[in-house]
């Protein structure tokens, strides 16, 4: 019953026509991937087979309406039973019984790109310590690594942040909380590797203080995180705007660069593509 309602919602939602536009979301080309759930976990099936055969159901059913635009999973990137040489990076014992399994989550047919969260505060300690930055290096090192030797697929670090709530917090600490996490994937990016990109949790306009959690970073109001982030954006970009030949995750569209399923009378079956140049 429950998949039921996932699914309906999933179909409405790719199904929905802009009412601005009169595009179907499931062939905008302004919506860059889809998420299948945000930080989902089964704590009831730490062996992580009931979530996985979840992803790979919606994965498919997604693709069967939708199959132009990537799309990626939203776990936090926790390691499971398929990788127990990796669990010494989780944050936490507990971590491991979550349900998640990051490496074999992504092996999913239909997913595209890997994504993942760094949350220390929330998973280590609450108050700040050198222990954070240090967690902070390892675990993005080594879901790269990941992402580069097994599952051969770009990764995304989708949400990070620390809460200015947290004991210890100054805005000195931000910067380099953050910072740490763009020199690791502008480091990357100039070689090729698998970072791909990353997106801070979270910025925020003026005037929506009553929805503050902690993490918002709202730019007219933090000078040295503003800078931060543009210096970041310049770097990508004038990497960005060099000769791509050289690079792994080529944006050239004679490259096939994720997976999608094509559709050949009614059977979907599985097939290679680049998303952006069919949309």
């Amino acid at each position: 019953m429950l998949k039921a309602y996932f699914k309906n919602h999933v179909k409405n939602v790719l199904r929905r026509v802009n009412s601005v536009t009169n595009v179907a979301y499931k062939d905008d080309r302004t919506i860059f991937a889809w998420e299948l759930m945000n930080e989902p976990r089964c704590l009831s099936d730490p062996s992580g087979d009931t979530l996985q055969e979840w992803i790979q159901e919606m994965a498919f059913y997604v693709k069967s309406i939708d199959p132009k635009h990537l799309l990626e999973i939203g776990v936090e990137g926790f390691y499971g039973p398929s990788s127990p040489e990796r669990v010494a990076f989780n944050p936490n014992s507990f971590a491991q019984q979550v349900g998640t399994d990051f490496i074999r989550n992504h092996q999913a047919l239909g997913i595209d790109f890997a994504s993942l969260h760094i949350y220390p505060d929330s998973w280590i300690s609450q108050s700040i310590s050198a222990a954070h930055l240090s967690f902070l290096k390892n675990w993005t090192m080594s879901h790269i690594q990941d992402c580069e030797k097994n599952l051969k697929m770009p990764v995304v670090f989708s949400e990070f942040g620390t809460s200015s709530r947290d004991p210890g917090y100054n805005s000195s600490y931000r910067d380099t909380f953050i910072q740490t996490v763009y020199e690791s994937i502008l480091a990357l990016a100039r070689k090729g590797g698998a970072g791909a990109g990353s997106l801070i949790w979270q910025l925020f306009p003026e005037g929506v203080e009553q929805l503050n959690d902690g993490y918002e970073v709202v730019l007219s109001k933090s000078p040295s995180t503003a800078n931060v982030l543009k210096e970041q954006s310049v770097a990508l970009w004038e990497l960005s705007s060099m000769c791509q030949w050289r690079f792994k995750w080529s944006c050239r569209r004679e490259i096939v660069s994720s997976p999608r399923f094509s559709s050949s009378n009614g059977d979907f079956l599985m097939g290679w593509a680049d998303p952006v140049s069919e949309l």
